[in-house]
């Protein structure tokens, strides 16, 4: 066997050998794809073991995440802090080769892939981030930002509905530093008997051409002079992104099992393992690595090169540039400005005295407006709906094929648009913002929940959130959408009442670090609700006491978010003239406030006090603060199609129909 094959086969050795041990995994891609690493990882990705977080590193996407084997051994080799224990515990309990790759389990992996598409869309919004860092950043031969993205996919990528979104978009906007190597084996689960034909006959050559790519076909996957070939022209290339179509065999090497559905996602078996290393000429035990092949693939000397020569570079553009170098530096570590605080008291400040009774969605754009001006890291957009959701202000400038700018017209791609946004925000830099009806987050839903799952920064501008939408009828108005966004782990939710508690929305979803943010806006137009200013320090603990019961105590307390908070104000009106006293919290954010320790809880919803709930949505959410003794006004159904004032009467949401929840539970 020669020394370059040896690299190769050192990858299906591990894969087989850790997929075989975990009785669990899909060898059949990191053996079939062997060869492509070797070419890429060896000769034309640019990247430092010792420093995996190098800004102007090039970014590996493996969208076929399920063969994670490949990644997991390729970082083993390079010099990455994967110790071949961890091979040998793939897929247990805490180690740092899980099932698919997770972003922040180990180092080098530049993303949580594993549902199909989302890679490969991820990558996208990653060479938009490159393009833009450059365009903003970069001066005539100092060029800071200057590198590409890579991605692996297959079969099940290409099937996937979102890649049809996000790769149509980075066709249109010529990200030409987006180079996606297509696993073309023909082989997906179902193919236990044969080929994928039965079920996918895209031409994906004349797809990726007619979305504006440039598309390298029949590429030999196993020749790596061929890809390497392929590879260096899809580098030539400028203006369009690349698909490079590779002819693979699934678990190549294996005597009875490649190019067959069995190798797809099932250990191969003891006795194919053996048959496969006698067949490869791997005369080593498992898990076995001869120094050789160590030090055929090591890249810590290479990556300590190459970035020594950018950190060269970065040296004398903070010498030229100073203001731009700190600022790209801030940018790229994820900390905001030092002003941050300050503007927050100003828009905060503003927004109280004005007073404004709107919809919240246009609060949210004054909001927006304001802060956006001292935070150029924000890239906003929206799923066609830019003029509904009003995401854009004064300081957006639409991106088009080539330069900077930082809003992105996603056209009608809600699962695009959010995916993509995911990649912005792993790449670093920004901190994107999108915008669709909160109805559609339904499309996105998954990618919303690989969000919550990184902990990624980014901010989703749900508008029309309820059935005050109106006219659109059932279709268009959400009902159990704020509930399950809620469940979703790590999702900050909020759905403000007024101008303030959507200023403070943003700022809160601005300032978290560690997961994105979900903000739920109206349509209709919303009461202003004058607060002290200790309830308007309150506001950002998600939940607080807004309106005290008034002749007395409390015999019940009245928790309502967004509209509804005008609705429980009046029937605490309504009540108070009956003798009946009632305290009105708004709950803005139940993410926020479950947050808050016991006692601070406690003395907003204090225990055996009655509680009612009042959300245009499903109830069921609501028994966690109400109980089962308590009451929820609430919608079980859909909505209907009819003008937002007649539709709230129509379903009870009224002042007298809260009154009447109210007097039933203090009974």
């Amino acid at each position: 066997m020669n020394a370059r094959a040896e690299l190769a086969n050192a990858i299906r050795a591990l894969a087989m050998d850790a997929v075989q041990q975990a009785n669990s995994g899909h060898p059949g891609m990191p053996m079939g794809m062997a060869e492509i690493a070797d070419v890429l990882w060896n000769h034309h990705l640019r990247h430092n073991p010792a420093n995996p977080a190098w800004a102007d590193r090039d970014r590996f996407v493996l969208s076929n995440g399920h063969g994670s084997m490949l990644l997991y051994a390729v970082l083993h080799l390079t010099g990455y802090d994967i110790p071949l224990d961890e091979l040998k515990r793939f897929r247990q309990l805490h180690s740092k080769t899980p099932g698919h790759p997770e972003y922040g389990c180990a180092p080098g992996i530049e993303t949580t892939t594993g549902p199909l598409g989302q890679g490969i869309s991820n990558a996208v919004g990653m060479a938009l981030a490159e393009r833009l860092l450059a365009a903003e950043f970069n001066r005539p031969e100092l060029a800071i930002v200057d590198h590409y993205t890579y991605a692996f996919l297959g079969d099940g990528c290409l099937m996937e509905g979102v890649s049809h979104e996000s790769c149509a978009l980075a066709g249109t906007l010529g990200l030409g530093k987006l180079i996606a190597i297509y696993d073309d084996n023909g082989i997906s689960i179902d193919s236990e008997k044969g080929s994928i034909r039965q079920w996918y006959t895209d031409d994906v050559k004349r797809r990726f051409e007619a979305y504006g790519w440039q598309v390298i076909a029949n590429v030999d996957g196993h020749d790596v002079t061929a890809v390497d070939k392929a590879l260096k022209k899809a580098k030539r290339e400028k203006a369009r992104p690349t698909l490079i179509m590779a002819k693979t065999v699934i678990a190549k090497g294996a005597p009875t099992k490649a190019n067959t559905g069995a190798a797809h996602g099932a250990p191969l078996g003891e006795k194919e393992v053996a048959a496969t290393r006698e067949a490869i000429g791997w005369n080593h035990p498992a898990f076995e690595i001869p120094k050789g092949v160590y030090e055929g693939w090591d890249a810590k000397k290479r990556g300590a090169r190459a970035e020594r020569r950018w950190n060269k570079l970065m040296s004398g553009y903070e010498a030229q540039h100073p203001e731009a170098a700190a600022a790209f530096r801030r940018r790229m570590a994820g900390e905001l400005p030092a002003n941050f605080r300050a503007g927050v008291e100003a828009l905060l400040k503003d927004t109280d005295a004005k007073a404004e009774t709107i919809a919240t969605r246009k609060a949210s754009q004054n909001a927006l407006e304001m802060l956006a001006a001292t935070l150029p890291e924000l890239i906003g957009g929206s799923a066609d709906l830019t003029g509904s959701n009003l995401t854009m202000v004064k300081t957006s400038k639409a991106i088009g094929t080539e330069g900077g700018g930082n809003y992105v017209f996603y056209g009608v791609r809600e699962f695009g648009m959010c995916a993509v946004m995911n990649g912005l925000a792993l790449h670093g830099g920004f901190i994107p913002y999108g915008g669709t009806f909160l109805v559609f987050s339904d499309y996105a839903r998954n990618a919303l929940r690989l969000a919550a799952l990184m902990k990624l920064r980014a901010i989703y501008v749900f508008t029309h959130d309820s059935i005050g939408l109106g006219e659109d009828g059932p279709t268009h108005q959400p009902v159990e959408h704020a509930a399950t966004l809620r469940l979703i782990p790590n999702m900050s939710v909020w759905r403000p009442c007024d101008t303030v508690e959507t200023a403070v929305a943003w700022t809160e979803a601005i300032a978290r670090k560690d997961g994105p943010t979900s903000l739920l806006l109206t349509r209709q137009n919303t009461p202003f609700v004058k607060r002290s200013a200790e309830q308007l320090a309150a506001v950002a603990r998600g939940g607080y006491v807004l309106s005290e019961a008034a002749g007395g105590p409390a015999r019940a307390v009245l928790i309502a978010t967004g509209s509804e908070v005008g609705l429980a104000l009046e029937a605490q009106k309504r009540l108070t003239a009956e003798g009946v006293a009632v305290r009105v919290v708004s709950m803005p954010s139940t993410s926020a406030f479950d947050r808050q320790d016991e006692s601070y809880r406690a003395s907003v919803l204090p225990r055996g006090v009655p509680r009612v709930a009042v959300e245009a949505g499903v109830t069921d959410y609501w028994r966690k603060y109400v109980g089962l003794e308590g009451a929820v006004v609430g919608i079980d159904s859909f909505g209907e199609s009819a003008p937002a004032g007649e539709l709230f009467k129509h379903f009870g949401f009224t002042p007298e129909k809260v009154a009447e929840a109210i007097k039933r539970v203090i009974k």
